[in-house]
């Protein structure tokens, strides 16, 4: 299981949220080799006021916040964050360093989807990579 929350200026972030959300998630099915039906994306556009960050961000910054199940390699979560990252900068023109990703992993048995704690679920796509 993956869910992606994206936080971002509200006049920047909606223009460009569905190309952002189809970066993401093909991005997300090389990478974690998840199926292509588990999109789970949520857009979060901030007013100016309510999204404060650095003066050397621009108007462009983003964070990504990914919540996944633990059991993936320290280098795939590495290759997940260097690929959103170059995709996102070269398919959006957005600078690099306007664009910051967390990772967030917990234990299947903190999840509960379709009825069931996550460590029940059949899944169809591997967690170990």
């Amino acid at each position: 299981m993956v869910q992606i929350k994206v936080y971002g200026l509200a006049e920047k972030l909606n223009p460009v949220k569905m190309e952002l959300s189809n970066i993401i998630h093909a991005t997300v099915i090389e990478v974690l080799q998840l199926t292509p039906e588990k999109r789970f994306h949520r857009f979060l556009p901030l007013d100016k006021s309510d999204f404060y960050y650095p003066s050397d961000r621009s108007d462009n910054y983003l964070i990504i916040e990914i919540s996944m199940f633990n059991g993936r390699s320290v280098e795939t979560k590495k290759e997940l964050i260097r690929l959103l990252i170059q995709n996102i900068n070269k398919k959006l023109n957005i600078p690099v360093y306007d664009i910051e990703i967390t990772i967030f992993e917990t234990p299947k048995y903190n999840w509960g989807i379709r009825g069931l704690p996550g460590d029940e679920l059949i899944l169809n796509y591997k967690i170990e990579l």
